[in-house]
């Protein structure tokens, strides 16, 4: 599905060089589920970016079925995003106007789905991640886990094959966190998702079938 190959990612920060990735390559297959631990800064983010194509890397491939996105024009790069890759932040980035359902259907109403359509899809979505009985409530009103839920819900209203999550429990407690992983685990289990998690959470790691570390950015290893 994904490949990265000899992936490298530099900055230019005050007139110097910042090499972040520095080589990495790695596979990503329907059914994987794939943790990315390291230090902060070592560039566990700038690797999820590069991953979702929100980021081009300064060296080396992205293909994703075979096509390298490099190729892939702007219109062509957002379909892409839109219907195959679902992404969750550890900073939600929600919409506080709108409730819970509301912000499931963006990503359809971007890829202009017909909105009842995408109501049923979104609302079978919310039911699944736990929040029936909070469809029609602001985020004002949701705690923590419950704002996570949401923001995971409106990663997959689009069934994508491949979600990538940034440190997705880093903002919650511990219980509230591993509630979030155990749902995101069942969704890779149930519906084949491929899922791949930035995290600093060891016991998080451990959970997942292929537990990966970057080390300065060289290399990715078995923890």
């Amino acid at each position: 599905m994904l490949e990265l190959n000899d992936i490298h990612k530099s900055f230019t920060h005050n007139q110097h060089l910042i090499e972040v990735l520095k080589g990495i390559d790695l596979s990503v297959k329907p059914g994987d589920s794939i943790s990315i631990m390291g230090a902060s800064g070592v560039g566990k983010s700038t690797l999820l970016n590069v991953m979702a194509t929100l980021e081009p890397p300064t060296k080396g491939t992205v293909q994703f079925d075979n096509q390298d996105v490099s190729e892939l024009d702007g219109s062509d790069l957002c379909k892409l995003r839109n219907r195959e890759i679902g992404l969750v932040f550890q900073f939600h980035h929600l919409l506080p106007e709108f409730n819970a359902l509301e912000n499931t259907l963006i990503p359809a109403l971007i890829a202009r789905k017909k909105k009842k359509e995408a109501a049923q899809k979104a609302e079978e979505i919310l039911v699944k991640v736990g929040l029936k009985q909070r469809m029609n409530h602001r985020m004002g009103e949701l705690s923590g886990g419950e704002q996570q839920r949401v923001a995971i819900a409106r990663a997959l209203i689009m069934a994508p094959r491949l979600l990538l999550a940034d440190e997705p429990t880093g903002n919650l407690d511990r219980n509230t966190g591993e509630g979030i992983m155990d749902l995101l685990l069942r969704l890779n289990e149930e519906d084949g998702l491929a899922l791949v998690v930035a995290t600093h959470n060891p016991q998080l790691a451990e959970k997942m079938s292929q537990p990966l570390e970057i080390i300065d950015g060289r290399i990715l290893r078995s923890v």
